[in-house]
C-alpha cells in the first residue's frame, strides 16, 4: 500500500505491521558502525530525524551505533524516539543470550521497547535449527513480544536467499531485510525468491546493500539516485548507511522527488551492471 504522508512525500505500509514508512530510511552502518565518533554520528542522526526519517536501523554488532542513537534521542527528547519506527537485531541464536542482548540494546538506545527486533544475518540451515529449536532465540522473541519489549519480529540476510524463504515458512515474521541492487539477478537472486515469498505472506520488505557497500558508486557504475530508485521500486523502504550529514541530505533529496523505475529502466540498469556483477554481490554465498 502506498500513500502520501502529511508532508506530501510517498510512504508505504511495511507489510502487516501497518506502520507507514518513507522510501528512504537510515541504516546502522556508515559512520554509525564506528567507535568514538559521537561528535559526527549523533548530529547526523539528529539531521535525519529533523528531515523526517521514520524508520531507523541498528544492531549490537554495529559497534557504537546504538549508543549514537540513544544519545540523539536523549538530546532531542522523548518525542524524537516516538516519531520513528526503531529497529534493532540479535545475532545470538539462543533464548537466554538473545534476551540479554535485547536488554543491553534497550539500555543503550534509551528506550523501553523496539518496534522491530530482527534475527540477524541468517546464513544456514544450522542457524534456523538453532533459532527454532528448543531454547532457541524464537522463544526470546515470543517472550519479548508478550512482555512489551518488542512489537514486531523480522529476519535479515544477504548470504543465501533460500534460507530467508525457509525462515518465512517456519515462522510468521513481520519483515524481511535483504540485499537488493542491480547486480542481484546475476546470481542467487533475492528479487525472484525472497521478495515474491514476502509479498505473498504480507511480510514487509526492507532493502539493504543497495549501493554494494559503496562499490557501485566508487566504480561510477551508477548514481545514488539510480540505486535508490532501483531498490525502492522493489521494496517498502531501503536503509542506507551514511557517513555525513551531506549524504543524508543527498539521499533524502531522492526521496522527495521519487518515482518508481519503469520496467525498461530497471532492465537497462541491470544490463549495464551485469558484465561486472560479481564485484557487487561478494556478500552472497
Amino acid at each position: 500500500m502506498s500513500e502520501k504522508s502529511t508532508t506530501g512525500r510517498p510512504t508505504r505500509q511495511l507489510g502487516k505491521t501497518g506502520a507507514m514508512v518513507e522510501i528512504v530510511s537510515l541504516g546502522g552502518e556508515g559512520i554509525l558502525r564506528t567507535n568514538g565518533q559521537h561528535k559526527h554520528a549523533v548530529p547526523m542522526i539528529e539531521e535525519a530525524l529533523h528531515l523526517g526519517v521514520r524508520y531507523m536501523d541498528t544492531a549490537p554488532a554495529y559497534q557504537q551505533s546504538q549508543d549514537y542513537y540513544g544519545a540523539a534521542f536523549k538530546n532531542l527528547g522523548a518525542k524524537a524516539r516516538e516519531q520513528v519506527f526503531l529497529a534493532s537485531k540479535t545475532h545470538r541464536r539462543e533464548r537466554d543470550q538473545a534476551l540479554t542482548l535485547l536488554d543491553d540494546s534497550l539500555e543503550r538506545l534509551g528506550t523501553d521497547r523496539l518496534d522491530l527486533w530482527q534475527l540477524h544475518d541468517l546464513r544456514s540451515q544450522n542457524d534456523l535449527d538453532r533459532l527454532f529449536g528448543k531454547g532457541g532465540a524464537i522463544e526470546a522473541v515470543e517472550q519479548a513480544k508478550a512482555d512489551g519489549r518488542v512489537r514486531f519480529v523480522g529476519i535479515t540476510g544477504h548470504h543465501d536467499p533460500a534460507i530467508l524463504v525457509e525462515a518465512m515458512s517456519r515462522y510468521p515474521v513481520d519483515t524481511v531485510l535483504c540485499a537488493i541492487n542491480p547486480a542481484d539477478r546475476a546470481r542467487s537472486p533475492f528479487l525472484t525468491s525472497v521478495i515474491p515469498e514476502a509479498r505473498q505472506r504480507n511480510v514487509g520488505v526492507i532493502g539493504m546493500k543497495i549501493m554494494a557497500a559503496g562499490r557501485l558508486l566508487r566504480d561510477h557504475a551508477a548514481t545514488p539516485e539510480e540505486l535508490i530508485r532501483y531498490a525502492a521500486s522493489h521494496t517498502d523502504t531501503v536503509i542506507i548507511g551514511c557517513s555525513s550529514i551531506a549524504e543524508v541530505r543527498q539521499n533524502l533529496a531522492v526521496r522527495d522527488t521519487f518515482t518508481p523505475m519503469s520496467e525498461s529502466e530497471l532492465a537497462a540498469l541491470e544490463a549495464r551492471i551485469a558484465p561486472h556483477a560479481e564485484r557487487y554481490d561478494t556478500f552472497k554465498r
